[in-house]
């Protein structure tokens, strides 16, 4: 049975993408492939159903099916969490206890799209968690960009103080370092209680926000083996190496972020690096063009030529 998620939670949880095929059905064998991917690439964790996910392209009996197939083929080797952020109250309390009976480690929630004030986001949560019960672990999806939902740290301390579930926050804000400096040091285990910080927005800012606190990182990028190392090098101190290998990716995480555009590039790295049969994202999405194929393959090359460059420095300094 998976442990269920704790504020210990660190490392790499990697936010999963929902194969489809060029039919726009989900293609189960590609997700067999996808999470045999990302487990080789090392990462603590994994994540389904996020925005990166499609989760909003999902049918409910959809998303359940994926829930339990994608536990079903983890089958335990790391914990997984579950976007279950839903309109309907009554549809994310069906999917939470669907996704903890097939052996999720924990839920992910973002506030109701709109919320126009902070206490309608705490009453929010208030609400939503006295329907999951205190046995399931929340973790709070705090972006901003999409949900038009803005929370302060005074103000999400309340969540904190009143519901122990509440055992991550996945930071999204931007531009949102000093938001994550005053949570990590209001949150810190002796003021208050620990909470597990992880960072998302693509992955654009990892130094700066491990840098400043944060425990791991939970996105999409296509390379996650990049963050892996990256995430073990600030673990062992050695910032300043960390931040150049994240350096030779940025290029290349930087294009993966472009809203709207950046998941069809996302999937279509993850088709060439045989994780997944199809590129598809399901409609309405981006379709690259022969325009966007030739700019990738020109980012790719660089991005080779640049990891063989670091290998036969590494061998030089070892000779």
């Amino acid at each position: 049975m998976t442990a269920l998620l704790n504020a210990s939670a660190k490392g790499v949880y990697t936010i999963s993408a929902t194969p489809f095929a060029e039919s726009g059905e989900i293609d189960w064998a590609s997700v067999d492939t996808l999470i045999e991917f990302y487990l080789r690439c090392g990462v603590a964790g994994l994540t389904i159903l996020g925005m990166m996910g499609e989760a909003q392209k999902l049918s409910d009996e959809e998303s359940v099916q994926f829930t339990r197939h994608y536990l079903r083929r983890v089958d335990g080797r790391v914990p997984v969490i579950v976007g279950v952020s839903n309109p309907g109250t009554a549809n994310l309390i069906k999917l939470s206890r669907a996704a903890m009976d097939a052996g999720a480690c924990g839920v992910m929630i973002a506030p109701l799209t709109g919320l126009k004030t902070e206490s309608a986001i705490v009453a929010y949560f208030d609400q939503v968690v006295a329907a999951l019960g205190a046995d399931v672990p929340v973790v709070y999806q705090d972006y901003p960009q999409s949900t038009q939902a803005d929370i302060s740290v005074e103000s999400f301390l309340k969540i904190v103080d009143s519901h122990p579930g509440v055992v991550m926050f996945k930071h999204e804000d931007c531009p949102g370092l000093k938001k994550l400096s005053q949570l990590r040091q209001a949150c810190d285990g002796s003021a208050r209680r620990y909470v597990s910080i992880l960072v998302g927005n693509g992955g654009l800012y990892v130094p700066q926000e491990l840098a400043r606190g944060a425990d791991g990182i939970m996105t999409g990028f296509a390379y996650p083996e990049m963050l892996v190392e990256v995430c073990a090098l600030f673990a062992a101190g050695k910032a300043n190496e960390a931040e150049d290998l994240f350096d030779l990716y940025l290029p290349l995480v930087r294009h993966e972020q472009q809203p709207g555009f950046g998941l069809a590039v996302r999937k279509e790295i993850l088709r060439r690096r045989g994780a997944i049969r199809s590129a598809t994202v399901r409609a309405p999405g981006a379709k690259l063009d022969a325009g966007d194929l030739d700019e990738l393959d020109h980012l790719l090359a660089r991005l080779t030529a640049r990891l063989a460059a670091r290998r036969d420095g590494r061998k030089r300094a070892v000779a």
